[in-house]
């Protein structure tokens, strides 16, 4: 089945919204109390690191996406 995924920037966060496709409602990732899986994160570094390479996205967006990658990886 496929899934969309969104992912917004706000105020330093990355939101993360994830829907399948034959589903209504979007699941939310806030960060703070659910966090995306790991996969989803490691997508949008992929994209922001191809955006990079084109000079259409900052580096701290890579860094701050790789930052979130290790906290979600992370065990608590």
């Amino acid at each position: 089945m496929k899934r969309e995924l969104r992912v917004i920037k706000e105020a330093s966060l990355f939101r993360f919204q994830t829907k399948r496709t034959d589903a209504e409602v979007w699941t939310y990732y806030d960060n703070k109390k659910t966090k995306p899986p790991a996969a989803d994160v490691e997508s949008l570094i992929e994209i922001l690191e191809r955006k990079y390479q084109r000079k259409r996205t900052p580096y701290s967006d890579l860094l701050l996406a790789k930052k979130m990658l290790a906290d979600v990886s992370s065990p608590r």
